[in-house]
């Protein structure tokens, strides 16, 4: 037994039975055990962007991490994207990072970095393993690091130390600690404050807190109190649909954002962070609530966020008041939109022929932004986002969402120009044949980036900036990219096509992309 074997049997005595790869030479000893454990599934991505996008996907639905192998420190530096968006999805993550044996990285080759340094800004937690015998206590702090910051863990394995022998030893699931609790007294104070504030006070929730039972719970304490409710701007995921909590985002846009909380005096964070303006803007504050509104942190990721919502209901008596803000069930007698093709007719569509529990992986960016909101009273579904706002994360999502919910149907919302970069996803779909229907909004331009021109001042875009901003010299041809890639794909310029591509796809198994030109 070599340490790569030890670190599979760690990674599978903890549950964590997917690897999301792109290996290099010095990770051969671990490719070598993960084919000695066929338990574990390994999927290869070919562009590690793809790789650490879809450990996230993965982990969003499965609620537990994968594994990702990355070759080295340009390997992981091309992984750091996602990383980033899993990090500020709080997403649970194991990346292993092979690296040159230790007694060769005097030798300064190649492809020699430090790998800590790039690592670090993007995980939670960084280990070096220092010796064989040091790979399974290393994998296992990674693991429960991962469950307990949450978030992403990097782990560096030097080849010597994968191939290095290590003792045959019976290895135990490690111990993850219990999510902190919050203090009682903090709770009856911000019960005090959310009875005296009414509606002029709000919730704001992110994290396990926007799953179906924590924000009914929280909906009650909205009946009770007469508080609004609201969940981050950008969140891992959201249980929706017709029956559950309505819940609004806080928009994007920064003037809608501002006017959307302008009249809250105290907002109460479960898991959230105080709602900040994605940008700075000439004359524009940067913190969307006004400058006198009392902001409680009430918990931290990491925290117990349904137990905090399920204390400051009882502490309100609000266990048994019947929930605020329920989504009703959209008509099932509206009709789809007819006509020339635009964003709004696709998210229509899209919204009214929803499959029941599907998953819908949202990187529509400008394109879909009614989207959201459309998908109120739709069958119920999970919602998952990009978060940190690195575009490309879309695809890979897909896969991840895919892989980790075999028997659900994946919809991807993809803006073009975030599509390409991380196109290669389409490959790994195919090569999985996961059950994904990609709608690709081919408006063939970085739209939001025309917006934030404007936002700053610039109205009049010359030849230089069209260049920029603009991707339709050439056009990008989706369907022969796809499949190119493995994936069946079609066209629509109608509405009629778009409905008619979209009830196929989701009649058959399988990947399948539609390019809707908007």
């Amino acid at each position: 037994m070599n340490g790569a074997d030890r670190l599979c049997d760690t990674l599978l005595v903890n549950d964590v039975d997917v690897c999301f790869a792109n290996p290099g030479t010095s990770e051969m000893h671990f490719v070598a055990a993960l084919d000695r454990k066929p338990q574990m599934r390994c999927v290869l991505g070919l562009f590690e962007g793809v790789v650490t996008g879809a450990a996230d996907g993965y982990a969003r639905m499965a609620d537990k991490p994968a594994a990702t192998l990355l070759h080295c420190g340009p390997g992981m530096a091309n992984a750091l994207a996602n990383m980033h968006n899993a990090r500020r999805a709080h997403t649970p993550m194991i990346n292993v990072v092979g690296d040159h044996a230790t007694y060769h990285l005097q030798h300064d080759a190649p492809l020699t970095s430090d790998i800590e340094s790039l690592a670090r800004p993007m995980s939670q937690f960084v280990r070096r393993i220092a010796s064989p015998e040091d790979v399974g206590p290393a994998i296992g702090e990674a693991y429960a690091a991962s469950l307990s910051l949450p978030g992403v863990t990097t782990v560096i394995l030097p080849a010597d130390c994968a191939w290095g022998s290590v003792e045959p030893a019976e290895l135990r699931r490690t111990p993850v600690p219990a999510p902190t609790q919050v203090d009682q007294a903090q709770i009856r104070e911000v019960a005090g404050l959310l009875r005296k504030h009414g509606s002029r006070a709000a919730i704001m929730l992110t994290g396990s807190a926007l799953r179906e039972g924590p924000m009914a719970m929280a909906a009650r304490i909205c009946t009770t109190t007469g508080a609004q409710i609201f969940s981050q701007m950008s969140n891992g995921r959201i249980e929706r649909g017709a029956g559950r909590v309505a819940i609004p985002k806080v928009f994007y846009p920064i003037d809608m954002a501002l006017q959307q909380l302008a009249n809250i005096d105290l907002l109460v964070l479960i898991g959230a962070k105080v709602p900040v303006g994605f940008f700075a803007y000439p004359g524009k504050p940067g913190r969307l609530v006004h400058e006198t509104c009392q902001v409680e942190q009430l918990a931290v990721p990491g925290d117990d966020l349904p137990g905090t919502i399920e204390a400051l209901a009882d502490e309100l008596s609000a266990r048994a008041t019947p929930p605020a803000f329920i989504a009703a069930p959209q008509a099932a007698d509206s009709a789809l939109p007819t006509g020339t093709l635009d964003a709004d007719k696709v998210c229509a569509i899209v919204t009214r022929l929803l499959p029941e529990n599907a998953i819908i992986c949202d990187e529509s960016v400008s394109s879909g932004r009614s989207f959201y909101y459309d998908c109120h009273g739709a069958p119920q579904h999970d919602y998952i986002q990009l978060t940190g706002g690195s575009i490309g994360e879309g695809i890979p999502l897909c896969v991840g969402a895919a892989v980790a919910c075999p028997d659900r149907k994946v919809i991807g919302m993809q803006a073009d120009g975030s599509g390409m970069y991380t196109v290669q996803g389409l490959w790994t779909q195919a090569r999985e044949n996961l059950d994904v229907v990609t709608v690709v909004f081919a408006n063939r331009t970085y739209a939001i980036l025309h917006g934030e021109m404007r936002n700053v001042g610039v109205n009049d875009f010359g030849r230089n900036a069209k260049l920029m901003l603009n991707i339709d010299e050439p056009a990008l041809d989706w369907v022969s990219m796809a499949k190119g890639m493995g994936v069946e794909a079609g066209r629509a310029t109608t509405a009629e096509e778009f409905a008619r591509l979209f009830k196929s796809a989701l009649g058959r198994k399988g990947p399948f992309l539609i390019e809707a030109v908007i």
